[in-house]
């Protein structure tokens, strides 16, 4: 049953191994960790999962709901992903966080921009001053969405690279989850740009090297999952041989629902601090975990 999933990992998982020779995936655990490397080969593995050609990585951790987990070991893990992922050593990145603040599932990437540390308006004086000469340029900014500005978000990122020209671009959202044991507690990394909106279902024009000059490093978190998808866990619907099928049971007001945890407030404040901290040691390694957040706090 083909349910609705923004995770690569989900997707290959439903694919099977039919046509294996599209795809490679690989999975190891790093410091208690397990993340796994989903891989897309050819053409004909864009159209079995709907996702471009290049590099999927997913991080399990425990829920982000839970707060007594070590959030300071899976920042590494997070951030030595990420490192993997970006086109250089130094330049400029421009941190992008997609969503809407006033919706709390939506609200991740925003959260995210609030613990970034921004540098590319630091130089000179404070810098020694501060005895950090090699900070990497970062810039930071949550565009909102279109129903707030009238304006695409991919068309403010757009302008926004054509002016400062980054040599990188890392954009975080939230995302949709087919499985409920991955909801809260996955991270996905790509190397192949996103689609705001995606995990509200919302899709929107897409952000890629292709429409912003730059390589772009999308991350997100899944915070919500399809209605029908939870329906058929909870109910264990049984006969049924593809998701328009299940729909029907749903039909009508249930064939759109989102379902979110009732800890999402929790979710969201963690998973947020989390991936910034990942970002900010994946772009400043020579900052420990203490002197990042000193400086953003």
């Amino acid at each position: 049953m083909n349910f609705r999933t923004d995770l690569a990992i989900e997707l290959a998982e439903q694919i099977g191994n039919t046509t294996r020779q599209s795809y490679q995936t690989d999975q190891q655990e790093e410091d208690g960790t397990i993340v796994s490397h989903t891989k897309i080969l050819t053409p004909e593995g864009e159209k079995q999962f709907g996702k471009p050609v290049g590099d999927y990585i997913t991080v399990e951790v425990a829920p982000f709901s839970d707060s007594v987990t070590d959030s300071a070991q899976e920042a590494e893990v997070i951030a030595r992903q990420i490192r993997l992922l970006l086109p250089e050593q130094d330049g400029l990145v421009l941190v992008v966080g997609l969503g809407n603040l006033s919706v709390t599932p939506d609200a991740l990437g925003p959260r995210v921009i609030d613990g970034i540390l921004a540098t590319r308006h630091l130089a000179g004086e404070w810098e020694r001053v501060a005895g950090q000469e090699q900070l990497r340029p970062v810039a930071a900014m949550a565009p909102g969405v279109l129903g707030q500005t009238g304006i695409e978000t991919s068309e403010i990122i757009a302008c926004l690279c054509e002016k400062i020209k980054p040599s990188c671009v890392i954009v975080i959202d939230a995302l949709a989850a087919r499985s409920l044991k991955r909801l809260g507690r996955t991270v996905q990394l790509s190397n192949t740009g996103i689609s705001p909106g995606s995990g509200a279902m919302n899709r929107r024009r897409e952000l890629s090297r292709k429409t912003l000059g730059a390589p772009v490093i999308s991350m997100g978190v899944p915070t919500v999952a399809d209605g029908v998808t939870v329906g058929c866990d909870l109910l264990a619907v049984e006969g049924l041989d593809n998701e328009e099928a299940a729909r029907t049971l749903f039909a009508p007001e249930g064939q759109s629902m989102l379902v979110t945890p009732k800890e999402i407030d929790l979710l969201i404040g963690r998973a947020s601090k989390i991936l910034a901290m990942a970002i900010n040691r994946a772009l400043q390694p020579s900052l420990s975990q203490e002197e990042l957040s000193y400086f953003v706090s």
